[in-house]
This record gives structure tokens, C-alpha cells and sequence, in this order.
């Protein structure tokens, strides 16, 4: 099964930023995410949907 949701590191990872620019991310609603108890998790779409944007953006 594929992963569905990333941790923080683990998004910030996969996007080759640090923790503190994905939490900025995150502050600023570019980047959805869920919380499931007390951890904040990244759905693994909306890394690409972020990407999408960026993209639309750049063209």
C-alpha cells in the first residue's frame, strides 16, 4: 500500500525544503494538511497539488 499522509519531515523532505519554510507553508494555507490527534500530517496529494500550483503559477 502506498504511503497516504507524510509527516512534516517527511513532506519537507520529499519537497527539498527545511521544517521551518513547510510550517510557513502550512501557516499560510499553500499546502493542506489534517490532523489526526495531536499530529499535523501532510496528505501525499497535496504535496502534488501544491506542485500544480507552482506550475500554473511559473507559466
Amino acid at each position: 500500500m502506498s504511503e497516504l499522509v507524510l509527516t512534516v519531515d517527511e513532506a519537507a523532505e520529499r519537497l527539498r525544503v527545511s521544517r521551518w519554510t513547510l510550517y510557513n507553508l502550512i501557516r499560510s494555507n499553500q499546502l493542506r494538511t489534517v490532523k489526526i490527534g495531536r499530529r499535523r500530517l501532510v496528505p501525499v496529494d497535496a504535496l502534488a497539488e501544491y506542485l500544480a500550483q507552482l506550475t500554473r503559477v511559473a507559466a
